[in-house]
């Protein structure tokens, strides 16, 4: 198996790595050209750990059917291709879309595979607002927050909302499209400014984990790695795509990666990347459940864990 793999070697593979458009070059790889980190780390660890039971498949080669009232496979020359036991996806979060990527996991459920990551799962995560329902229905800490559907921003901050209150997208990602705002003056200054194609979140500032958060990775409720992510020059988002640095610390805060465990159980991933927020009373909050976390090179053991996971199903 390899990232050349073509879609002959996939009829024999019981598992695949499914590659989507739109992952980050640098990271994932996968916009062509060679492979990034993270997918050059996932092809490895599905090599060594499924040998020739695995396959490296892009979703840009794949083409649905229904025929004769049955769901077909196949590929972009119109070869039947059969769906695998089990997938595990590799998605770009900021172009998501239910008409094509959440569609094919859609299929390949509906044919027979066990997803790592359930579509229903990662449409959650994908939405800030849906997955703090799950979490908070779960019993898990999440901070207040506020958000709308069809009433004007404007409306929703004469109802009242934290002071001051963290603002963020509700299909944000990266770190972007989240500010601090200090006081309702200052919020009501800038609404008319925001990009209202999607709601916003009204979020309780934690004022404590201000520039830092506890990111944890966890596969198949087991946690893999932790690291404490910190933001520059004083900003309030530590998303490494914002320049922010990281601290691997797996098992240094057991009650922390426990929490998470339980968040990505509650959304129903495999595959998690879960964001704490540190409380001033030594508790933690969980902010976020990413359903397609990247890692770097010294948190290792995690496509591994991931690898470990397909062939675990495959066993089952």
């Amino acid at each position: 198996m390899g990232e050349g793999t073509g879609m002959s070697a996939v009829d024999e593979a019981r598992a695949w790595l499914l590659l989507c458009p739109g992952l980050s070059p640098g990271v994932d790889g996968a916009g062509g050209g060679n492979p990034g980190p993270v997918t050059s780390s996932l092809i490895a660890s599905f090599t060594a750990e499924l040998g020739d039971r695995a396959a490296v498949v892009r979703s840009s080669r794949l083409v649905l059917g229904v025929e004769g009232g049955r769901l077909t496979l196949a590929d972009t020359s119109g070869r039947r291709v059969p769906a695998p036991a089990v997938a595990y996806a590799r998605l770009s979060t900021p172009q998501l879309s239910t008409d094509r990527e959440v569609t094919l996991l859609r299929h390949l459920a509906a044919m027979g595979t066990q997803l790592i990551n359930p579509a229903e799962a990662v449409l959650a995560a994908v939405n800030k607002f849906w997955h703090l329902q799950q979490l908070a229905a779960a019993g898990i800490p999440v901070p207040d927050t506020r958000t709308h559907t069809d009433a004007p921003l404007e409306h929703v901050l004469d109802s009242g909302v934290p002071q001051p209150c963290v603002v963020k997208a509700v299909r944000g990602h990266r770190g972007r499209r989240v500010f601090l705002s200090t006081d309702d003056t200052s919020l009501r200054a800038v609404v008319g400014s925001l990009d209202d194609r999607h709601p916003y979140l009204l979020q309780r500032y934690v004022a404590h984990s201000h520039g830092r958060d506890l990111r944890v990775i966890v596969v198949d409720r087991r946690v893999v790695a932790a690291a404490v992510r910190t933001a520059s020059d004083d900003r309030l988002v530590s998303n490494l795509a914002q320049g922010g640095t990281h601290t691997v610390c797996t098992g240094r805060y057991p009650a922390a990666e426990a929490l998470a465990v339980e968040a990505a159980d509650a959304i129903g991933l495999g595959v998690a990347g879960v964001d704490l927020l540190f409380e001033a009373d030594g508790s933690f909050t969980v902010c976020e459940v990413n359903c397609n976390p990247t890692w770097r090179p010294d948190m290792p053991g995690i496509a591994e864990a991931i690898a470990l996971a397909c062939r675990t199903r495959l066993g089952a």
